[in-house]
């Protein structure tokens, strides 16, 4: 089917998009295609349903763990489709931190790294742009309706819609935060890579997307809280980007607020890169190096065995 349908664009304009530039418009598209289903699904539980008079209030949210799980299962159903959007051409990583990940241990080539790191970001703030672009009157009436504390007439809940913040129980340190990041990270991507390793039990019958949206929905689930499970610095710094310039201010970049946190805004960046690469060398260490000495032995033994029976 894919061959019979017609090229928009001239063949001899559209053959440089077969390589590189392909990848990078690619991880673009699929990355907005996440962004664009993961705030979307916070928009609506915290302003557009109040707004719209199904809850008890215009402000009114996060009033069960219901809410919770409403997210987390957005976000897993926006990772599933922006997979299955640019799976096909650049592997959709649409996470720096898989990016780098793959370039550590999967022979990704290094030339790659920043331009699916710029493909990504720029994707993930024109995702936000267009989430704000849908729910802006939503938005902007939840926040006239909250109590301060404010900036310019923006709120930190508002803020949650695009961008993530620490809970209040790390009274602004760094050092929580930081870990939560890099070990939801290194569970993301030690899954991912199982997932997709086909020496290992990986899905068939194309359920690998599937099965890596039931990874960010467990890692949401189960870890959460803490700091809003960014496990993604484009999915963080593109919509905290966007907030900036829309008007969040200081509460999207540094990413500060008085007495709660300050300077917040690398912790989504550096903790899940780090984890990200702690993620493979475990999966590496533990799976893919038994996986491939027992792929070198003439008879491999049955599972839960150490050597062939004899």
């Amino acid at each position: 089917m894919a061959v019979e349908i017609p090229p928009l664009v001239k063949p001899s304009r559209l053959r440089r998009r077969g390589g590189l530039w392909g990848e990078c418009l690619a991880e673009f598209l699929g990355t907005l295609v996440l962004i664009a289903f993961g705030t979307g699904v916070v928009a609506v539980a915290v302003a557009a349903l109040p707004g719209s008079g199904r809850t008890s209030g215009p402000t009114t949210f996060f009033i069960s763990s219901g809410d919770w799980l409403l997210i987390t299962w957005g976000w897993a159903m926006a990772v599933v489709f922006g997979v299955y959007v640019a799976g096909g051409v650049s592997g959709a990583h649409i996470n720096p931190a898989v990016t780098l990940a793959f370039a550590v241990r999967r022979k990704f080539p290094w030339v790659k790294v920043v331009p699916y790191w710029i493909s990504q970001v720029v994707g993930a703030f024109t995702g936000a742009a267009l989430v704000y672009a849908v729910y802006h009157a939503a938005i902007n009436t939840f926040d006239s309706a909250m109590k301060p504390p404010k900036v310019h007439g923006h709120t930190l809940a508002s803020f949650s819609i695009f961008g993530t913040f620490p809970a209040p129980y790390f009274h602004g340190g760094y050092w929580g935060p930081l870990v939560d990041q890099i070990v939801g990270t290194a569970l993301l991507v030690m899954l991912v890579v199982a997932l997709i390793d086909t020496r290992n039990t990986a899905p068939q019958s194309n359920l690998g997307p599937l099965l890596i949206g039931f990874v960010v929905a467990a890692i949401g689930m189960s870890f959460g809280p803490n700091a809003g499970y960014a496990i993604n610095p484009a999915r963080d710094f593109g919509p905290r980007l966007f907030t900036y310039f829309e008007g969040w201010g200081s509460l999207a970049l540094p990413g500060s607020l008085a007495g709660a946190f300050s300077d917040y805004w690398w912790i989504p960046i550096v903790g899940p890169l780090i984890g990200g690469v702690v993620g493979v060398l475990v999966y590496d260490l533990f799976i893919s190096d038994v996986l491939h000495i027992r792929a070198q032995e003439a008879e491999l033994p049955e599972v839960g065995r150490t050597r062939p029976e004899e």
